[in-house]
């Protein structure tokens, strides 16, 4: 999107800093820095705490380029070139489960008071400088580090609470899902918006007073009235220890959000399929065949519920994306994998009927799901009929949607009398589906080169190999 030389492009997220931008280069990531940006970084670099976050990878791993002559041309305006550890996949806030935005919210704090502690901070405090190792958050944004200056403000606090502790408090406090809300604005919730959602009850909650009313109050006072509100909190007295203790103050309340759930619609899938131990154990060992031919750069498994095949998927593969449409089975999912593994899954909440779009300036801030990374293998089980009955996709479309891909497709087809497919036709009688092992049949023939196929004991599922024509 923006284009400084013939032979950069920069990624169109990082436009917004003058001082920084990010391109990629023959498979690396890397930070192009003004002069400004490289005083910043040579003073983060001789910090402890960025030291220590760097080798847990609590902070993206980051060298500088000493000699820049393989890269391509630059302006003469960057001083410096950074290199960051490469991230095997890209996801947004509106795609995570509450448990990893209130994990991305706790290494925002962490490394915001652990910069005050050696006389830097940051200048913005948004989920989007936050991605995933696995179910490990990790801050790369290393632009925004610079040196604190005494007397001056939290410059990220406004943002921090419109983009992490609104949508957590709201989602723990009044079951609101941040989903649609961080999709529809990313800019955040506002004090105001976080406020009328709220009730009188609510004030006697943990930080809903200081830090959602009264702020709420003191917004609407301060953005209609003149002067400059960080020369008059600098007069007052604001330091960073007053900056520390909010910090503190902040981080033990989100550590205290819990959402209570209860149950979903397939939250409970595990335990209630139609499989028998036959079909199941087949099913598998289709599956694994599969998966053990190759070692696959990138996976998909959508509607992955459990991640019992993302588990599988991940001894073949570098990294796994675990999708799923169900909040609660994400939540759960990314708990088990935060506690045991395995380090190269990462879930995702994804609705394939209607995907994360391009968000942002031009569409291209945020890309859209399909354009941060083509899987080499997708794993598509006993979801099908859920998309065709369920949400009206037609079937060639969607069999079409997974070969645009170009990689390999495990399908699961669950026929129409399966039970878990009667559920679904019991209130579409009055409609017709094109929704048929015939039908599937011919839809993968015409999209793929190679198709193998195996039915199952029981009868009414059947699963699909499907290749390119290229392989």
């Amino acid at each position: 999107m923006t284009v400084d030389t013939p032979a950069v492009r920069f990624d169109a997220g990082s436009f917004r800093d003058p001082d920084t931008r990010v391109f990629h280069h023959n498979g690396s990531v890397y930070r192009c820095l003004s002069a400004r940006a490289l005083a910043d970084w040579e003073q983060l670099a001789g910090t402890a705490f960025y030291r220590r976050f760097a080798a847990a990878r609590r902070v993206i791993p980051t060298r500088h380029v000493t000699d820049p002559a393989a890269l391509p041309a630059l302006d003469d305006r960057w001083a410096a070139v950074l290199e960051h550890e490469r991230l095997p996949f890209v996801s947004y806030p509106y795609e995570w489960s509450f448990g990893m935005l209130k994990d991305a919210a706790l290494l925002q704090l962490d490394v915001t008071r652990a910069a005050l502690d050696e006389e830097m901070t940051l200048k913005d405090a948004t989920p989007f400088n936050v991605q995933w190792l696995g179910a490990q958050p990790t801050f790369i944004d290393i632009g925004s580090f610079t040196p604190y200056a005494a007397g001056e403000p939290w410059a990220g606090y406004r943002q921090f609470c419109e983009t992490f502790f609104y949508p957590l408090l709201l989602q723990a406090y009044r079951n609101v899902p941040f989903h649609p809300w961080l999709r529809g604005s990313l800019e955040g919730i506002t004090a105001e918006q976080c406020n009328a959602l709220l009730s009188g009850r609510d004030l006697l909650r943990r930080g809903v007073l200081a830090h959602v009313y009264l702020q709420a109050k003191a917004q609407a006072r301060y953005d209609d009235a003149p002067g400059n509100v960080r020369q008059e909190l600098r007069a007052a007295g604001f330091g960073a220890a007053l900056i520390k203790h909010n910090i503190d103050r902040l981080r033990r309340i989100v550590e205290r959000l819990r959402w209570d759930a209860g149950r979903s619609t397939w939250s409970e899938y595990q335990r209630e399929h139609s499989y028998d131990d036959a079909d199941l154990r087949r099913k598998t060992e289709f599956v694994g065949r599969v998966l053990g031919s190759r070692r696959w750069p990138l996976v998909w498994d959508i509607g992955c519920n459990t991640g019992n095949y993302s588990r599988m998927a991940a001894g073949h593969a570098e990294y796994v994306l675990a999708l799923d449409a169900d909040h609660l089975v994400i939540e759960r999912l990314y708990q088990a994998l935060k506690a045991d593994g395995p380090a190269n899954v990462l879930p995702v909440l994804a609705d394939l009927a209607d995907p994360s779009p391009g968000l942002g300036w031009r569409g291209r801030e945020r890309l859209p799901l399909g354009d941060r990374g083509r899987p080499a293998l997708i794993l598509c089980l006993a979801l099908i009929h859920h998309l065709v009955i369920g949400r009206n996709i037609p079937l060639d479309d969607f069999v079409a949607w997974l070969a645009q891909f170009g990689g390999e497709v495990i399908l699961e087809f669950v026929g129409p009398e399966d039970p878990m497919v009667e559920r679904l036709l019991r209130n579409r009688r009055d409609q017709e589906f094109e929704y048929s092992s015939a039908a599937v049949s011919a839809a993968v023939e015409r999209h793929f080169g190679a198709v193998t196929h195996e039915t199952l004991a029981s009868g009414t599922r059947t699963l699909y190999h499907c290749r390119p024509t290229s392989r």
